[in-house]
């Protein structure tokens, strides 16, 4: 009986552990879609709304409520549109425009905007959304719609990454 307790004790503790340590993988996935329609590229940042919950009491204090207040729901978008960056091959900063955000289901969204650039070979992009309060956060991004499908990953300390189009023009 003794040995069966003993059992269940660390077998809890070892549930327990592991799901902290799981729960510590924060990530959040965006996708830079290049809109051949509107010659718009738009970025959408989508957040488990989870962290997001975490985050915003983190950043904005105890009060902070990202899923009844609009006006944290705000802060929060705000605070991404300050932390995504897009350089132009000239390494220029696109100027971005939060267009808004929504909650879905288990989501939090950020949608951003800018025009594309005529000439774009390459870009280069900074992703610092919730790494600034999580040392462990992944971002990771997928940029469609010129070429091929490209991911970039920002974990650890890597602060820019860059995508290359090639010389042609893409539809």
């Amino acid at each position: 009986m003794k040995n069966k307790c003993l059992a269940l004790i660390w077998g809890t503790l070892l549930l327990a552990a592991s799901s902290v340590y799981a729960h510590q993988q924060k990530t959040a996935i965006s996708t830079v879609l290049f809109n051949p329609r509107n010659n718009n590229i738009e970025i959408m940042h989508r957040f488990d709304i989870h962290d997001a919950e975490h985050a915003v009491k983190e950043i904005f204090g105890k009060g902070a409520d990202i899923l009844d207040s609009t006006e944290t729901q705000q802060q929060f978008s705000d605070y991404v549109n300050h932390r995504f960056y897009l350089f132009n091959s000239k390494n220029k900063p696109l100027p971005l425009k939060l267009v808004g955000f929504e909650k879905d289901g288990k989501f939090f969204w950020v949608y951003q905007e800018t025009v594309q650039p005529t000439e774009l070979t390459n870009m280069i992009i900074r992703n610092d959304a919730l790494r600034d309060i999580w040392p462990l956060q992944v971002n990771t991004i997928n940029v469609e719609g010129k070429g091929n499908l490209q991911t970039l990953t920002f974990s650890d300390s890597v602060e820019l990454l860059s995508v290359e189009f090639g010389g042609e023009h893409q539809p």
